[in-house]
């Protein structure tokens, strides 16, 4: 599958959960749900995924999570905050360069219509 393919399968869960639960909730609550919907449409997903850090020729496990990968492809971002900044999406841009994955969601869902709280971000190599 392609990435266009499980972004799109992403966004339309979240909006499931956005739509069911609305906004102000935890981040958590919004990351188990979605985990929930995106299951159940058969996509392999893993829920706070480690991501080590390359230094020079070391790698430091120092508690880095991706909220969800989805497929190996997609990295999801979780966040419930009252607006995104550019710090969040170079959180998301490093979490691409630092996995070697091309694509990710930035997903605010501390909003009115959760269309307007989706960011993609994509790694260039």
């Amino acid at each position: 599958m392609h990435e266009n393919e499980i972004t799109e399968k992403i966004i339309g869960c979240a909006i499931e959960v956005h739509k069911a639960l609305g906004p102000g909730l935890l981040e958590k609550t919004y990351q188990e749900c979605l985990f929930y919907e995106l299951g159940k449409l058969g996509l392999r997903v893993k829920k706070e995924f480690a991501l080590p850090v390359s230094y020079k020729e070391i790698s430091l496990d120092i508690g880095y999570r991706i909220d969800l990968l989805v497929e190996e492809k997609v990295i999801v971002e979780i966040k419930a905050i009252d607006a995104v900044h550019g710090i969040h999406l170079a959180q998301v841009l490093t979490y691409l360069k630092m996995s070697g994955h091309k694509v990710g969601l930035l997903l605010n869902f501390n909003v009115v219509k959760l269309t307007d709280g989706i960011k993609r971000v994509v790694n260039n190599l």
